[in-house]
């Protein structure tokens, strides 16, 4: 345990979060940046004279409880992580399971992207952030639950609204075997985590189609550009899909956008004021 580099990393880590990012109020007379020791350990779950004595160099090595404590708490990536944990002289297991957390810096550029459909993806494809178009495209992500906001689940098991497989689109059978085949892999990533088992479990025993898939073991994909969705407003919506990756994360920032000067994007236009009234994007538990 390097106790000195440990304080440091401690140290310089809590000092880059806000308040606002852990949902604490900033209060007045906040001198110090970012957290308070005191509010780390709230969140870690730890006594504040323990987490003093870490960033002060004379703590005791923290057990692996601690250290997922302080990963949760700082918000940590995997590769974070993972230096934590070498400086304790603890050597990181699995990762603890897919990231749900997005960071601030996405969630605004969602925001800013005219006439952009926008959605970030989990390694499970659980839908955990997206901006208004989208939900005017898709569906209002707020009103549903976590469980009936992952794609996957949504492609293989329904419900279709309106009779629509996925929202309408026009690669729901190849979005399917894509993400049977991503699940695989998702699941090596994140062994024994209660949430990717419970998915794996219900779509094994619900959909004979994802069974097959997932017996394949075939983990080649070719994800499709250009989709169309059929909205029950507007009617057919071409756009072009872009995928980046978040990867410290294992997260997808998924963009729909409409050729300029197309029929498709006059309808995201007509979406963008007709479709977000009664939307607010969010990010729900």
């Amino acid at each position: 345990m390097d106790k000195r580099q440990l304080a440091d990393f401690l140290r310089s880590r809590r000092e880059r979060i806000t308040p606002a990012d852990v949902g604490l109020p900033a209060g007045p007379r906040r001198r110090t940046p970012g957290l308070r020791r005191e509010e780390v350990a709230q969140l870690a779950f730890i006594s504040t004279e323990y987490y003093t004595r870490l960033e002060q160099s004379r703590g005791p090595n923290p057990s692996r409880e601690v250290l997922a404590g302080l990963a949760r708490a700082l918000r940590l990536a995997d590769a974070e992580r993972d230096h934590l944990h070498h400086l304790a002289g603890q050597p990181p297991g699995p990762p603890p399971g897919p990231s749900r957390e997005v960071r601030q810096s996405i969630l605004d550029l969602l925001q800013r992207l005219p006439l952009t459909a926008a959605i970030v993806t989990s390694a499970t494809y659980e839908v955990i952030a997206w901006n208004d178009l989208a939900a005017a495209l898709m569906e209002d992500f707020s009103a549903r639950s976590r469980r009936d906001r992952n794609l996957v689940r949504r492609v293989f098991l329904g419900p279709h609204l309106d009779g629509r497989r996925l929202y309408g689109v026009s690669d729901a059978d190849a979005f399917a075997r894509m993400s049977a085949l991503h699940l695989r892999a998702t699941a090596a990533r994140y062994p024994g985590d209660p949430g990717v088992s419970e998915l794996i479990h219900d779509l094994l025993t619900g959909s004979e189609d994802f069974a097959r898939l997932w017996d394949s073991n075939d983990i080649r994909t070719v994800p499709a550009l250009i989709k169309t969705f059929q909205h029950p407003q507007v009617g057919p919506v071409t756009v072009i899909c872009d995928v980046l990756d978040i990867t410290d994360r294992d997260q997808r920032v998924v963009i729909y956008t409409a050729a300029p000067g197309s029929p498709s994007e006059a309808a995201l236009r007509l979406l963008s004021v007709i479709g977000t009234q009664r939307m607010t994007t969010a990010v729900r538990p």
